[in-house]
């Protein structure tokens, strides 16, 4: 469900860079603001007893940082290139997980796994296509935001464990909407009517997917969803194709068939090997 909602708020996000030419800087302080001006006082209602200290605060600001990172650089690459291909670039992250854990967290990652890794990035070397069209930043940003989910994926599954969901929600959005109050002065053109209502909506349904996110790494381990992530890039493209008249190239095509079999490939991999360590351990 939330690669199905996340879409929609790209969508949205896009439309107000594109057709109405407000800043991307702008729309990332609106998903943000809106989220925390939405989440809060529902918590506060309904969920009072969850409004605590966080058990690991240097996580949750950690975390919280890392998705800011990640949300502007996807806006910023989306209001350039299309929705396909941003998306498409930040496919990489189950790619760039599993170098983290080989290098940071000193995991033993196998032939087959690094096998999936080389492939995944001649994938992404595809997309690119470096000297063969003219270069865009654009197309940086979109690989900085598959690496910057990469370790928000990593600390959200170190927080489900800990903090309550709801509690790291609003932690997201007041740790963003703090950083980019100070930036967005500088940008500022006053929205429209129409304009603020779809700031509300975009930041609703980033609040409601990322909740859905939070609340399935609590019942289930990140090796084991990663792969349903790939789902977001249906919706993504019928949105791009119907709104902006947006239509991936056969390039863009062949590149994400081989992201998204790396990806499966590794975690598929990681399923297994936790299956073997789990089996090893109880004998």
């Amino acid at each position: 469900m939330a690669w199905a909602v996340l879409p929609i708020m790209d969508g949205m996000a896009k439309h107000l860079m594109v057709n109405s030419e407000i800043h991307f800087l702008e729309v990332v302080w609106g998903r943000y603001f809106f989220m925390v001006l939405v989440s809060v006082p529902l918590t506060y209602i309904f969920f009072r007893k969850h409004l605590t200290w966080p058990k690991n605060i240097n996580i949750q600001i950690i975390r919280s940082i890392f998705l800011f990172i990640s949300t502007i650089l996807f806006f910023y690459a989306i209001s350039i290139i299309s929705l396909s291909e941003t998306l498409t670039l930040a496919f990489v992250a189950p790619i760039i997980v599993t170098l983290l854990s080989s290098l940071i967290l000193k995991e033993k990652v196998g032939f087959r796994r690094w096998t999936a890794v080389i492939v995944g990035f001649i994938g992404v070397l595809i997309i690119i296509r470096p000297g063969f069209r003219e270069f865009q930043l654009a197309t940086l940003a979109g690989l900085g935001t598959g690496i910057s989910y990469a370790f928000y994926i990593i600390t959200t599954r170190k927080l489900s464990t800990i903090d309550n969901p709801l509690l790291t929600l609003i932690f997201t959005g007041l740790i963003g909407a703090i950083f980019i109050s100070v930036i967005v002065p500088f940008v500022w053109i006053t929205p429209t009517h129409n304009q603020w209502l779809l700031m509300i909506g975009l930041a609703t349904f980033g609040m409601i997917g990322h909740l859905l996110i939070i609340l399935s790494l609590k019942f289930a381990e990140a090796s084991k969803l990663a792969p349903l992530a790939y789902f977001e890039i249906v919706n993504n493209i019928i949105i791009g194709y119907y709104f902006f008249d947006e239509i991936p190239d056969k390039w863009i095509w062949l590149g994400l068939a081989i992201i998204i079999s790396s990806g499966i490939y590794i975690s598929f991999r990681e399923n297994v090997k936790k299956k073997i360590t789990i089996t090893h351990s109880t004998h």
